[in-house]
């Protein structure tokens, strides 16, 4: 269990390597945790207000940031300095997310705009905007060609990178989704209803419902794939965490401890472990998933 001294956490990401752990906060400020000792490894300061989402590079040299004070920075992880501070959007940045190549970083905020950066100039290559729900999180494709975004609207949208159209709709939620993942094959899409107390998951070829997961009493937060993208991670706002079998829809397990609403969840590199966070009791759990579940 990771606490944080101040503050929320809002969003949590594992180093490329699963040493490290970085956590952003209500503080303004990141910080990067030893995930074998849980000690404090460095403290990232510069934003003017609070970080909302974080994403290291597939090489783990870089971290993003989002934050409401309207930035983007790209940080020197070794250094903890801040390399380059982006500048473009009008509103809070909700969510940023290296492309898998690491060359292009997608940044999401609440004036229902997503853009595009070159990692190596900071250029702002491309805008995505042209619906009229504001995203509320976006997922890329394992080979980088798709973008997804989760809308506060029922709708997601799944964008080519390259010419910046929407491609195709995923329609079923009847609440906001506010969390999408990609499986690691690219071949399905999960998504988190927020209101509707379901998991989707969606064939991204064709566009419909593979199956809709329920369990949840609260709405759900966020989703997440395991790397083998055989289980899915959900988190909810009942303050549970839950493990689901992608191939037959069933719970594997559910994770309590929480006292507050659960913003987020990552798996590590490996797998092994599962990280959640909340907004409210300000602590990140580090979730044994290979472990056999307690009996109730």
């Amino acid at each position: 269990m990771l606490k944080r001294d101040k503050g929320s956490v809002r969003s949590v990401s594992f180093s490329p390597d699963g040493m490290t752990l970085a956590t952003a906060g209500g503080d303004k400020t990141i910080r990067l945790w030893d995930v074998a000792t849980g000690t404090t490894l460095r403290t990232l300061k510069g934003h003017k207000s609070s970080v909302y989402g974080i994403s290291f590079s597939p090489d783990g040299q870089l971290l993003a940031s989002g934050s409401k004070d309207m930035t983007v920075r790209l940080w020197d992880v070794a250094k903890g300095t801040t390399l380059r501070t982006l500048e473009g959007h009008t509103s809070t940045v909700y969510r940023v997310l290296f492309s898998p190549d690491g060359k292009t970083l997608a940044s999401m905020d609440k004036d229902r705009t997503l853009r595009l950066w070159d990692v190596a100039t900071g250029t702002n290559t491309r805008t995505l905007k042209g619906n009229a729900d504001e995203p509320v999180d976006i997922s890329y494709s394992p080979d980088g060609q798709l973008l997804a975004s989760g809308q506060w609207g029922n709708t997601i949208y799944l964008w080519d990178v390259a010419t910046g159209r929407t491609l195709r709709t995923f329609e079923g939620h009847t609440s906001p989704a506010n969390s999408v993942s990609f499986s690691p094959d690219g071949q399905l899409l999960a998504s988190a209803g927020y209101e509707d107390k379901t998991v989707r998951l969606w064939d991204v070829a064709t566009g419909k419902t593979l199956r809709t997961l329920k369990g949840h009493t609260e709405g759900i937060t966020s989703v997440s794939f395991s790397p083998d993208g055989k289980t899915l991670a959900s988190a909810s706002l009942d303050n549970t965490v839950r493990l689901w079998d992608v191939a037959t829809g069933n719970t594997i397990r559910t994770f309590k401890g929480h006292t507050g609403i659960i913003t987020n969840v990552s798996f590590s590199p490996d797998g092994k472990t599962l990280a959640s966070a909340s907004i409210e009791d300000g602590i990140v759990f580090l979730w044994d998933v290979t472990a056999s579940p307690e009996k109730e």
